[in-house]
């Protein structure tokens, strides 16, 4: 099996060879490589490749696992229709 072809990200289709080609032009953190790969910016929020990506770049880098930050992760917050803004719908919590 070709180990560039390994999918980190599953929610946005990033390959192992993108991750370590963003390390190769510098970009090493996982704050950086999710700006420019979207890992990490899929449903999970990179709570299975964020890690992934850590040991990454500790492994290219050498730079040890406890000196790199994780990315922020943000609360998974669902849409709303346009019919619910014109509305004006209020939510069970709001009143």
């Amino acid at each position: 099996m070709d180990e560039n072809k390994v999918i980190i990200c599953r929610c946005e289709d990033v390959t192992l060879k993108e991750i370590r080609d963003a390390i190769r032009e510098g970009f090493t953190t996982v704050e950086e490589i999710k700006r420019v790969t979207r890992s990490g910016m899929g449903p999970c929020q990179g709570k299975t490749c964020g890690l992934l990506i850590a040991k990454e770049i500790s492994q290219m880098t050498g730079k040890p696992m406890e000196e790199i930050e994780l990315q922020s992760i943000r609360p998974p917050y669902g849409g709303i229709t346009f019919e619910e803004v014109t509305k004006g719908t209020v939510m069970e919590n709001d009143k």
